[in-house]
């Protein structure tokens, strides 16, 4: 019978009544299976996710589909975000049998688990041809199986496979160039953004551009980034009435979005937004900050601490049906009613027109303009115009929160909570709101209390009091992350030794000294078919490249040899063979700290921690900060506070000129850095 009652996840408790006779992924299912040499469905996807409601819908909540699957197969579901390592692995296969990927992603596997068909989603009568039509083959010749199956699960090891260079090429500063040249025939001028849909918004991406385009001086590339900010942030993909992002546009101008919204996307652009306000002092790019961090706070917040997954992307109509987007957009005559009198300028700044249409009447609020532009427009000061939007959406506001809300992915993920604080840690670098510390210190105790055990390893979720799964190196190294984040903005150094810790449990059980890389998986637990190894950089950055930055921090912090040494072998690994920069620009990050332009600066001082906040408020994507108030131990620091005096040593590779004694002198001589 159907098992997933027993589970804590969202995702598979959606699928508890369906007639379906799941089981969740354990080892009682996977013996099952062997026991009774029956072949295994694993469905894969996620709470959020809509052709994930489609298809259990039509297929998994029907009786004659569940018929076929209950008869002849061991039927699993997958929670992807709760095991990502499975989720990885036969997305791998799914990708080399059809050439994409997806979800719902469904896999049909021999009893041990090596996959033979799959695709992602199936209509009712296209899914049950199939299974009945591989039953049979499995039946009559399980022989051709076998083959398909071992010759499938060799291009998997193919893949997963990291294979040593015969000899190492030297990237450098030439073949970054390079790379961003090609890089920007990709780009969408009017838009912002890739010149394709859909759009993911890839804050790893315009984080690289913005650094790069600020150390080159590059006008042309830092217009691009400012654009594709601006113009997320002008609605549709951006929630304009209650702040946060939706995971990604379906169309090319950031309008419709696949409306879920996701814990992962709020914060890493967040950090994005954070990044572009130091440098800019742009007050939308502030708007956007201050109304995401509002909207997590009230949504996805819970009491401990911790923070939720998701919004649904689905919510209840009026009519009672799930519909995608339903609490999100509007009709003319519903927006005429709340806004009155001011609808005609209303409906010029949010193109309530056929830019603005999307479907049946509704309407997703979009800008095209700038307030300032629309003021002039309609001869009206910019600060009454700012003023009578922020009255618009609030009216909206009140009028929206009346509708039926989508679906609460409550579970609490390590690896997207650690995001998140950093979130939170650099909207407080940017804006100086103690709020914001607070909320990041909370939730970093909750993270220590909950989900880091005292035999030093990490645990993946938290729902309802329980965790059930083993951390996973994204667990880790957003978490050191993270808690070098804390560091920066406390100068506690607990922070810092609580890095290294992970840090070095990552070396004890996801290093593989063989390939120079860090395993997806822990070595304590069950091995899947292969073995992953997460590498290219996608709307989450890959564990492997933000281990790369943190081992380039923590080597500076603790004079540690031997994670910069890992650091650099890693990039000398990667960077040689990056074709499409896209997928490799958190890597492309570490290579930039490693260049001549990366210094450090310790301050020391009765007022050091004063000074360190004033630094951050600066755009320094070069400069690796440390301080201290008091005399340090932490081996970078050592021997640099004098009594009564407030120092600033600017360093370079492991050198430090003389101090200075004053904040306008070091920034003169970090500005002087980039202009020389």
């Amino acid at each position: 019978m159907n098992e997933l009652h027993k589970e804590t996840s969202p995702y598979l408790l959606q699928h508890a009544n369906n007639p379906v006779h799941w089981k969740a992924w354990n080892q009682e299912s996977l013996d099952l299976a062997k026991e009774t040499n029956q072949m295994i469905i694993v469905s894969v996807g996620y709470s959020a996710c809509h052709w994930c409601h489609v298809m259990e819908h039509e297929t998994f909540e029907d009786s004659e589909a569940a018929a076929v699957m209950n008869k002849s197969f061991i039927n699993i579901k997958v929670d992807r975000e709760e095991r990502p390592d499975i989720d990885a692995v036969y997305m791998k296969a799914v990708q080399i049998m059809t050439g994409r990927g997806g979800w719902p992603m469904n896999v049909v596997c021999l009893p041990d688990g090596r996959p033979v068909w799959g695709g992602t989603y199936f209509r009712k009568e296209e899914w049950m041809d199939t299974l009945e039509q591989l039953q049979q083959l499995y039946v009559a010749n399980p022989e051709k199986m076998l083959d398909y199956a071992e010759k499938l699960h060799q291009g998997i090891n193919a893949i997963s496979f990291i294979q040593q260079p015969e000899t190492v090429n030297n990237f450098n500063q030439d073949n970054l160039e390079a790379l961003v040249e090609k890089w920007k025939k990709s780009f969408d001028w009017e838009f912002g953004g890739y010149a394709r849909a859909p759009k993911f918004m890839m804050p790893s991406n315009y984080s690289f551009l913005l650094r790069y385009a600020y150390q080159q001086k590059d006008s042309n590339l830092f217009e691009f980034v400012n654009l594709t900010l601006t113009k997320m942030a002008y609605g549709g993909l951006f929630d304009t009435v209650d702040g946060g992002f939706s995971r990604y546009s379906v169309d090319m101008k950031w309008h419709v979005p696949h409306f879920e919204k996701m814990l992962y996307d709020n914060g890493q652009l967040v950090s994005l937004y954070a990044e572009a306000y130091k440098l800019t002092r742009n007050p939308l790019y502030k708007e956007i900050i201050e109304k995401t961090l509002s909207f997590i706070s009230k949504e996805l917040t819970a009491p401990n601490g911790g923070f939720f997954s998701a919004l649904d992307a689905d919510s209840l109509t009026t009519e009672g049906h799930l519909e995608e987007g339903a609490f999100y957009v509007w009709t003319k005559e519903e927006l005429k009613t709340i806004v009155g009198e001011d609808f005609e300028l209303f409906g010029t700044v949010f193109n309530i027109n056929d830019f603005g249409h999307w479907e049946n009447g509704n309407y997703v609020l979009i800008q095209t303009e700038s307030l300032e532009t629309i003021a002039r427009q309609f001869n009206l000061d910019s600060t009454e115009l700012h003023s009578k939007k922020e009255n618009w959406e609030k009216l909206l506001y009140i009028s929206r929160e009346k509708r039926k809300k989508p679906r609460l992915d409550d579970k609490c993920l390590t690896s997207w909570n650690a995001l998140m604080l950093k979130g939170y840690v650099d909207a407080y670098k940017a804006l100086g709101t103690v709020e914001y510390l607070n909320i990041a210190l909370k939730n970093a105790t909750f993270i220590i209390e909950n989900l880091w055990t005292p035999e030093g390893n990490l645990l993946h979720n938290h729902k309802n009091g329980k965790n059930t799964i083993n951390g996973y190196l994204e667990d880790y190294c957003f978490v050191i992350d993270a808690f070098i984040a804390l560091y920066e903005v406390t100068l506690d150094e607990k922070w810092l030794r609580d890095s290294k810790q992970l840090t070095d449990y990552c070396f004890d059980h996801f290093y593989d000294s063989s390939n120079g890389f860090f395993a997806f998986t822990s070595d304590l637990d069950t091995a899947l078919i292969t073995k992953h190894y997460e590498l290219e950089d996608n709307v989450i950055v890959a564990s492997n490249s933000t281990m790369a930055n943190n081992l380039y921090k923590l080597a500076i912090y603790f004079e540690n040899s031997y994670y910069e040494t890992v650091a650099q072998k890693m990039l000398a690994h990667i960077l040689p063979d990056i074709d499409y920069p896209s997928a490799f620009s958190n890597w492309l990050q570490a290579f930039l700290n490693f260049s001549d332009a990366n210094r450090e600066l310790a301050v020391c001082g009765e007022n050091a921690l004063e000074n360190i906040l004033l630094l951050q408020k600066e755009y320094l994507p070069n400069i690796i900060l440390a301080g201290t108030h008091r005399p340090s131990e932490l081996p970078f620091l050592k021997a640099r506070f004098e009594k009564g005096k407030n120092l600033f040593y600017l360093c370079q590779n492991k050198t430090c000129g003389l101090p200075l004694e004053d904040m306008v002198s070091i920034l003169n001589s970090i500005k002087n850095l980039r202009n020389s």
